[in-house]
Formats: structure tokens, sequence, C-alpha cells
């Protein structure tokens, strides 16, 4: 409440300083309320010199401050704070605020040393150039300006680093990242930058490089886990599966060890570079995955690599952690690994499909089944094809509203058949062909509930993704039931079942396979040959069930694909050959 007086402010702005530092340190954050006390201390020597601020802007202030007071004893405490304005400042992104005020403090010294040459970043430029008035022996600093000024340097490459590789700019990006990476920072902050360089080298389309620096930040901090996460994430882009699976495995075990935070070794500062960087994109990249998303992206790796005991193995772990409740500490942001839980619960099904485990993975499909049962309405009416609107209405969000409502109900549909789908292979499998059957005819029955309309003559890539998948699931019930029909000499129930399946995707090689089995049983032969012919001479039956084209199917449905396969393609096409060469000798048969 003392009226400011000249010869006290080098000692005021000094305590102000250091009350700051302390106040920044024990909340572990850069706040506005310190911010504000600095503005209050360039009032009051502005007061003491005379002059008045008030109602100014803090850049403003900053700029009447250091063009109007040019006392000597005051321009290291000014410095000082001016120092302390910036870390504030850059923990607020506001980058441009800072690079002013570092012009401001250099040309306030020397006007002709802040010159930036064309190509250099302006903010690290002013920030190099900026020297630091030499501090007064008699008053003791908690943390001095030339370590703050350093850390500032190392933060405002890493902010920036950090934006640029937001923006895409990833050489620029890679190049302010480099120069973080050589500042002034603790470990734990270096294996950060580190992971970022991996991130922006990776989507540079360098994945070598990537596994490097991502090594380097678990050199530097082996607890930086966001670094393994990252590294799998390469493997993976490699097609290294067996890195990507240690890498994860090692993941998933430091996530359950859960080891406490090491102790830094280094000298502690009361600002430091990870209180001034906290972008979104930096906790994005260094979010740490739940044990249960590395759980699940173990068994899914399994699965799609056929190391089916693995990923059995795997998916049973996971469904325990969901029995146990855990499924609340999930993660539900967009970033997380995990599916819907139901379609977790179809891929363990069909991992213990292939595994052998047939009578578990029909207890695994009725699990989904019983708790999707009362989510699917009695009759569902649907537009397969994606809709364009041209403009917005007023009524737009609630059509939007009732659009997701629609598109839920299909996911819960086809859960639920998928779980009929594979309980009817499993059973097959078991060689109970009846209730295969039955299995199989609940699925299609289930279908039945959606009303498609459309003008059927867009094309497959205009379909609603979640029809696709209906489609597709209905076609494997029919080959399937198809298939049973034949086990079970009901040729002319298996033929209707083929031709439905043609009906829905022409050409598909498993239909018309099983379409000219049933045919030649039926003993008609000659249109069994003919269709033979024509689908074994058509590249688009050839080619219709390749599962790199189009959009690609559920993992929980290649098991199904493959079993919908036809298995005796060699022998049914030697007979037909026979065939055809006998008729070809003797007209008359």
């Amino acid at each position: 409440g003392l009226p400011p007086a000249l010869p006290a402010l080098p000692l005021e702005l000094t305590v102000l300083y250091n009350s700051l530092l302390f106040a920044t340190g024990a909340s572990d954050s850069a706040i506005q309320g310190e911010a504000e006390g600095i503005c209050q201390g360039l009032l009051r020597v502005l007061e003491a010199c005379g002059a008045c601020g008030q109602g100014l802007s803090a850049e403003e202030l900053w700029q009447k401050v250091l063009q109007e007071v040019t006392a000597e004893e005051l321009q290291a405490p000014l410095h000082r704070l001016g120092a302390l304005q910036a870390a504030w400042w850059l923990a607020a992104s506001r980058l441009g605020s800072a690079a002013g005020l570092f012009r401001l403090l250099s040309n306030a010294e020397d006007p002709g040393r802040a010159h930036c040459s064309e190509g250099e970043n302006e903010l690290l430029c002013l920030l190099k150039a900026w020297r630091v008035p030499a501090e007064a022996a008699s008053l003791p600093l908690v943390q001095s300006a030339e370590d703050l000024k350093e850390i500032l340097c190392t933060a405002a490459a890493f902010l920036q680093g950090l934006q640029e590789l937001e923006a895409g700019n990833f050489p620029t990006a890679l190049s302010l990242l480099q120069e973080a990476a050589g500042g002034f920072c603790s470990k734990k902050v270096l294996a950060q930058i580190y992971t970022c360089l991996g991130c922006c080298t990776q989507r540079m389309g360098k994945p070598q490089t990537a596994l490097q620096h991502l090594k380097r930040a678990l050199q530097v901090d082996f607890q930086c886990l966001p670094a393994l996460s990252h590294a799998a994430a390469v493997y993976h882009e490699l097609g290294e599966t067996e890195a990507e699976l240690q890498t994860l495995a090692l993941l998933y075990e430091a996530l359950e060890k859960k080891t406490p935070a090491a102790a830094s070794s280094g000298p502690y500062f009361l600002i430091r570079t990870e209180l001034l960087v906290h972008t979104p994109i930096l906790a994005s990249l260094l979010r740490h995955r739940h044990p249960s998303e590395v759980k699940y992206l173990l068994a899914q790796r399994c699965l799609q690599d056929g190391r089916v005991a693995d990923a059995v193995e795997h998916y049973l772990d996971f469904l325990a952690l969901l029995q146990e409740g855990l499924q609340q500490q999930m993660p539900l942001d967009g970033g997380s690994a995990l599916p819907r839980i139901p379609e977790v619960f179809l891929e363990a099904a069909s991992a213990l499909e292939q595994a052998g485990r047939h009578q578990d993975a029909i207890t695994v499909c009725e699990e989904v089944i019983s708790r999707t049962t009362d989510l699917i309405p009695r009759m569902l009416r649907v537009e397969e094809r994606l809709e364009q609107p041209e403009c917005l209405s007023p009524g737009a969000g609630l059509a939007g509203g009732l659009l997701s409502q629609k598109k839920e109900s299909l996911c819960c549909l086809a859960w639920r058949a998928a779980g009929y789908l594979h309980q009817g292979w499993a059973w097959a499998k078991l060689g109970e062909s009846k209730e295969a059957v039955t299995q199989f005819s609940r699925c299609l029955g289930d279908l039945l509930r959606v009303q498609l309309y459309g003008s059927g003559v867009e094309p497959t890539e205009s379909l609603l993704p979640e029809v696709e998948v209906l489609q597709k699931i209905r076609l494997l019930s029919l080959i399937g039931r198809g298939a049973q029909f034949l086990e079970l000499g009901r040729h002319k129930e298996a033929l209707l079942d083929f031709q439905h399946g043609l009906q829905i995707l022409p050409g598909d090689p498993a239909a018309a396979s099983y379409l000219v089995q049933a045919l030649w049983k039926l003993n008609r032969k000659q249109e069994a040959a003919a269709h033979w012919q024509k689908f074994s001479q058509s590249p688009a039956g050839e080619d219709g069930q390749q599962e790199g084209q189009g959009r690609p199917f559920p993992l929980y449905l290649v098991s199904c694909l493959k079993q919908a396969m036809f298995p005796h393609s060699a022998s049914l096409a030697r007979s037909i050959r026979d065939y055809l060469g006998t008729t070809s000798r003797d007209p008359s048969s």
C-alpha cells in the first residue's frame, strides 16, 4: 500500500519476481493471477516515474514502460519480469505477444541487434539475441534470468514444432523439434520431444528414422510409455508383426506394474519447460493407453496374423477385465483403440472357433445375442444409400439424430445376426447340421426386420457401411445354411439359398461354386456345367471376394468368410471337365 519510490523499485521488482516464481512452482502451473501481478508491478514503475498506464493491455503496458523508463538500475529487474511475462504468454500459446515483448527488450538495449534473417524463426531469433542484464550480487534470485532464457528457448521451439506438426508442415516441425531436443530441459521432457520427433518422421514416411527417435526417447526416460505405443504402431506399419507384438507385450507389462515416477536427477527450477508446453496435440501424442486397450490390441493383432492360440488367450483375458467392471475405467475418447464391446465378443468367438473351441464360441455369441435383443426394433426402415444433403434445414439436427439412432439399431442388428452366424458355423463344425440350419435361419430371420429402400443403381461404395455389413452377413448365412442343406441331402432347398446369395452379390465365388455343386447333386449336370463355364470365364467372379477391394469387413466376419469358401473346387472342376469331355465325344449323352 506504500507509494512507489524509485530507489526501492529494484528491490521491490526482485521480490515480485521471486514471489511469482514461488507461486508458480507451488501451483505447478502458470496462472492468470500471477500475470496480473506483473501488470501491477509495471504500473508502480510508471507511477514512480510520473507516468500513468491505467486501462492499457499487458502488451501496451510493456511497450510504454520500456520506451519511457530509462533508469539504468531498473533495466535488469524489468528484463527479468519480461522473461516471466513471456513465460506466461508461451504457456497460453500467445507466441506473437512473446515475440513482440522480446523485440521491445532487445530494441531497448540495442536497437540494431534484434534483426532476423529470412527463413529464420523470429521468436527463437529474438530469444537468442536477448542479452540478459547483469544481476546485482546483493539481490538473490530463486531462478536466474539466464536459466529462464534457456528454458524459454526450449519451450518456444517445442511449442512451435508442435504447431507445425499439427498443421502438417513436417520439415519445419522436424527442424523446430530438433532445436528443442538440443535445449535445456528435464529428461522427461527430452523423452517427450524425441517421441514427437518419432511421430513427425513417421508421418513424413520415414519409419526407420521414427524408430530411432522413439528408441532414443526410451533410452532417455524408460517410463515414457507413449514412445512404446508409437513404436508398436510403426512396426505395424512396417509389417513387422513379431516386433510389434513384443513391443505391445512390453507396454502392457509396464502399464500393469504402474512404476512410480523417478525423481529428477538434475537441478530443480520453479519455471520448467513442462509448465509452459501443454497443448492438445501434445496431450494426444503422449496419451497413455489403458492396459485393457493394449490387451485388446495384442488379441486383435494375433487374430489378424493367424496366431489363434495367442489370440484366444488375450481375448479371454480382456473379457475377464470386462467382467471385473473395468470398462468404466476405459477411455471413451476418439483416440481409444477399442471397438464396441459386442464386436470384441464376436472377435473372441471367431478366435475360439478357429482354435476348435466351438462350444465356447457358441457361449460367447449367446452373450451378444441376449444383450442386444432388447435394443433392436421389430421393424427398421432404412435408406440404403448415403445421402448428400444439399443444405442444412432447421430440422437437420432432428433428422441427423434419427439417422444416428437408426445406424445404432443397424449395428445392434448386425451384432446379433453375426452371433447367430457364428453359432451356425460352430454347430456345423461340431457335425450338428440341423442345429446349424436353425441358427443360420435365425440369422436370416433377424435380417428380415430391415426394410431397405433406394434406387438400387448407385455403385457399392455409396452403400451405408452398416447396410453393406448386413448384406454380407446375409450372404454368408445363405451359403452356410445351403451347405448344411447339402449335408442333409436337401438339395433343392440348398439350391434356393445359393440362388438367393447370388442375387445379393452376383458372381460371388463361394455362392457360385456351391450353386454348381447343388445342380450337380440334383443331376442337372448340363446346367451345372454351363454355370461352371460361365463362372470360370468371368474375371469379376474370381476377384469378387478379395478382401482388399472396397471397404474392409469387420474382423469378426473374417473367419466366416474363410469358412464360406467352397472346399471342393478342384474335385468339382475335375468332374465337370470329365463330363464335358464325355458329352463332346458323345453328344447323345
